[in-house]
């Protein structure tokens, strides 16, 4: 199926036109809901729509063009809001069917800033229930499927968000995470997720203020385009204690960066280096002999690039632990009462994580908080010698969406359903910026992506080399952005719609962290 002239076009392109009268917001608009309903029978990305007040705003962009006013850096230009986010008089879910008919009455400040900018609201996301796993699928929605084979996990919790860039049916839209949720499916999707430090962007949604955990942040098709998104998005809110300020054209505006100039560590495991031995319990991620026989081959062409381009040890030794913990404490906070009233009517990750959490006492969130900080200093001693850390996103190829998470790799049972998420969530334990950016295909013919990340705080200059690699990719043999068929987005797939519960699969997650 082809895409249109104008839902092809890079958000930049797009604000670009706009502001010079050349495309009318009306039109674009038009565009993007035609290519919606057109494709996403084929993928199952989009949850609720709000074509009304969408096509109202679109009218008043266009009127405000035409007088003359000043714009702002997302006028006229269609987003997507992932269905965990709050979003004034459009159905938010969060994917749960207890908020099936939930319409709220405010956005959330993110989303408000999205609007404030210029952007118009067309639709929301799908993502899984709360958010919990890296399998986009619920009972409100169904299962998103992945661009590049509908039979196959699109990632999550950002899933839905991920395939609509990746279909071209939106060309900006916002995700979040806490152990990969904007990272993964970028990766799985082809496309590009930025975890940008916790604060960076107001989440007054956070039910623990001071949790570094979560966060909210841009996906886009490239990282000229998250960088505009991030630009609306950031903001310092009063209600995030862990908010701070970032100048919004700074983050629009990407600095030149010389990759020759840039010193690289790489890992495939976050472990031991395979030319240095293994450190006794250093930690180590679930990943595939095909995935990183994959990066190793990525990393020996891009290393000409670089001043530096090293395989290096780490130790996370204990991170398995500390975010069992530090996951559970957040489904504790937000899942209580409901859990009080009905278990049954929490799916089964998120009960999985609520009860853990129920189970722990004060010596083990003390420990887990102690052992965080313990990983943190130590992954920061990673940048007195190098600029950036390359590492996979995924330890494997997406695999069917039909399957609630990887039980095993390897010949290895992994210890719960989230296990596999480990190279994303151990990023998240020490709150470095990381984006992930698409880097050709994986040898099974789906996308591959690199997991990118930067000093702590240093959002800015990750972005910068973020692009500077991504425009270099572009120009390498199969390393640039990978495309789906236009064939595969012609077929509806039904079965992607159906209701898609299960029982809590035995075994799922430990009763305490650190369990088997």
């Amino acid at each position: 199926m082809p895409t249109s002239s104008l839902t092809a076009l890079s958000a930049v392109a797009l604000r670009r036109l706009i502001g010079r009268k050349e495309i009318s917001p009306v039109a674009l608009l038009e565009d993007v809901i035609a290519r919606i309903e057109a494709v996403n029978p084929a993928v199952n990305a989009i949850a609720a729509r709000g074509y009304e007040r969408a096509r109202a705003e679109a009218r008043a962009a266009e009127a405000a063009v035409l007088r003359g006013e000043p714009l702002g850096p997302l006028h006229g230009l269609p987003v997507g809001i992932k269905d965990l986010e709050e979003t004034a008089g459009l159905l938010t879910t969060h994917g749960s069917p207890l908020h099936r008919d939930r319409i709220p009455e405010a956005d959330d400040g993110s989303v408000a800033n999205v609007r404030a900018a210029g952007g118009i609201v067309v639709a929301k996301t799908n993502t899984p229930e709360f958010g919990a796993g890296a399998n986009t699928r619920n009972a409100v929605f169904g299962a998103t499927g992945n661009p590049f084979d509908p039979s196959l996990n699109a990632g999550g919790s950002s899933g839905g968000s991920a395939a609509a860039l990746a279909t071209d049916m939106l060309p900006l839209c916002t995700g979040s995470d806490m152990g990969g949720s904007l990272r993964i499916p970028a990766a799985l999707c082809g496309v590009v997720g930025f975890r940008p430090s916790p604060g960076l962007v107001s989440m007054e949604t956070r039910q623990l203020g001071w949790s570094p955990l979560s966060v909210v942040g841009p996906m886009a098709r490239t990282v000229e385009d998250t960088r505009l998104l991030l630009a609306a998005q950031v903001g310092v809110d009063p209600r995030d204690p862990l908010a701070f300020p970032l100048d919004a054209d700074a983050a629009r505006r990407a600095r030149p960066v010389d990759l020759a100039r840039l010193r690289v560590a790489w890992t495939t495991d976050f472990g031991g280096a395979a030319d240095a031995g293994r450190v006794p319990d250093a930690g180590r991620v679930p990943m595939s002999r095909e995935i990183a026989e994959t990066l190793r081959a990525r990393m020996a062409r891009l290393a000409p690039l670089f001043a530096a381009c090293d395989e290096i040890a780490l130790d996370f030794s204990g991170a398995d632990a500390v975010f069992d913990v530090m996951r559970a404490l957040s489904f504790v906070a937000r899942h209580a009462e409901a859990h009080r009233a009905d278990p049954d009517s929490l799916g089964p990750n998120v009960r999985a994580n609520y009860e853990m959490g129920a189970g722990l006492g004060l010596a083990d969130v003390a420990r887990a908080h102690a052992d965080q900080t313990r990983l943190f200093r130590r992954f920061q001693e990673v940048y007195r010698d190098y600029d950036l850390l390359i590492a996979p996103v995924t330890p494997v190829s997406p695999f069917p969406w039909t399957r609630l998470y990887l039980e095993e790799l390897e010949g290895t049972r992994l210890r719960n359903y989230y296990h596999w998420l480990a190279p994303t969530y151990y990023v998240t334990l020490v709150t470095n910026p990381a984006v992930a950016i698409p880097c050709g295909r994986d040898p099974r013919g789906m996308p591959f992506g690199l997991q990118l990340v930067g000093r702590v705080r240093g959002d800015l200059a990750l972005l910068d080399a973020a692009q500077a690699l991504e425009e270099t990719l572009a120009t390498m043999e199969d390393l640039g952005r990978p495309r789906p068929d236009p064939a595969v987005l012609a077929i509806p797939r039904p079965d992607l719609t159906a209701i898609v519960t299960a029982p809590p699969p035995p075994g799922a997650i430990a009763g305490r962290a650190g369990g088997p």
